[in-house]
């Protein structure tokens, strides 16, 4: 509820910030352009009539703004871009209007607001989201690679690609012409520091996904089939705090729920609406292609991750793998296409997430 006496937006970029101010006891408007400096913002925030209460949106530039004013005790309210609504007929769009409308829409209360995460739970999401970045980077450079030699003729055969077997198939090229050979060599080299950076990675995430703030979550979402400890810990850190959400709403945070455009009598679904965290929904998309076999026989390294949970969890998480696979099933059955089965799996499978990871320990 807004209870403060001025109120302000902020239009927040990287080399400016335009700052507009409404003191709501006189009406007296006060506007600004601020380098996007946090203590010269403070000090300008400083001078206005207290209480104050400030507006931005969420960006590129980050939450350190956010956390300052915290710790300045200003309140703050970080507005979730894609949720801000603009009239049809408003083609005038400048900084200083953006700020003003940002602090008329707070004293409203109507702002959709975003967490600001912790610190430690920001630096686990950028580990998590380099290790994506290197694996989309080593798939374009192992692409590159095979493509070369398959310009030259050269196929593997032995079997499957990317294995020991593979790299030592790999080195074992020789090329005379020198540009070819260079092409290769430098290639080759980019795949094998990739790899070398990704396993770097991974080790990381797994020391950190050991520590007492993930360690509880991350192994009770490792209980479902498709998710190791890697897509839980990216899990986790993406989603943050589990308790924002229910079993119903989860689902629509992720994106994974579809479109509507339904007006008087006639309903009308399209494509899932894709909005919210894209990590965490590619994570689960691609797990939910595990729960197309049958659960009948898991894995060693399931049975194991299993056995590491209190009795509930593992009884709740045997539900949501035989649970996920029967709707696996029933779509098949409709004869759906498997990449909408496949979302529509996803979907449920958020839910079995939530319920695993609001648990009581």
């Amino acid at each position: 509820m807004y209870t403060e006496r001025t109120a302000v937006g902020l239009d927040v970029h990287a080399r400016s910030t335009m700052a507009w101010a409404l003191d709501g006891a006189t009406g007296e408007v006060f506007t600004e352009r601020l380098v996007p400096a946090t203590t010269e913002i403070l000090a300008w925030l400083r001078r206005l009539p207290g209480p104050v209460a400030v507006a931005y949106e969420a960006g590129p530039t980050g939450f350190g703004l956010a956390r300052a004013l915290e710790e300045a005790q200003i309140r703050c309210v970080l507005v979730a871009p894609s949720k801000m609504e603009r009239p049809a007929g408003d083609r005038v769009k400048t900084d200083r209007r953006d700020a003003e409308r940002l602090a008329k829409l707070l004293r409203l209360d109507e702002l959709p607001a975003v967490r600001v995460p912790t610190i430690d739970q920001e630096g686990a999401r950028d580990l998590t989201r380099a290790r994506d970045d290197v694996r989309a980077d080593l798939m374009r450079a192992r692409h590159r690679l095979s493509k070369l030699l398959l310009r030259q003729g050269i196929v593997y055969c032995g079997g499957k690609a990317w294995t020991e077997a593979h790299h030592r198939w790999l080195t074992g090229h020789h090329f005379e012409h020198l540009g070819l050979r260079v092409a290769y060599d430098e290639a080759l080299e980019a795949v094998l520091a990739l790899e070398a950076r990704r396993d770097r990675l991974d080790a990381a995430i797994a020391e950190l996904a050991a520590q007492p703030a993930w360690a509880p979550v991350v192994a009770r979402l490792a209980c479902l089939c498709g998710i190791s400890t890697l897509t839980a810990f990216g899990l986790a850190v993406e989603i943050g705090d589990w308790h924002r959400f229910t079993g119903a709403t989860i689902g629509a945070y992720l994106g994974l729920v579809p479109t509507e455009d339904s007006s008087g009598p006639t309903r009308r679904q399209g494509s899932i609406t894709k909005t919210g965290n894209t990590h965490a929904r590619r994570l689960l998309v691609e797990a939910a292609w595990h729960h197309r076999r049958p659960y009948g026989h898991p894995s060693v390294a399931l049975r194991a991750r299993l056995d590491q949970v209190p009795a509930p969890v593992r009884q709740r998480a045997e539900q949501g793998n035989r649970r996920l696979h029967q709707r696996w099933a029933v779509l098949d059955g409709r004869r759906k296409r498997s990449t909408i089965a496949v979302v529509a799996v996803a979907r449920e499978m958020s839910g079995w997430c939530w319920s695993l990871a609001t648990m009581d320990p």
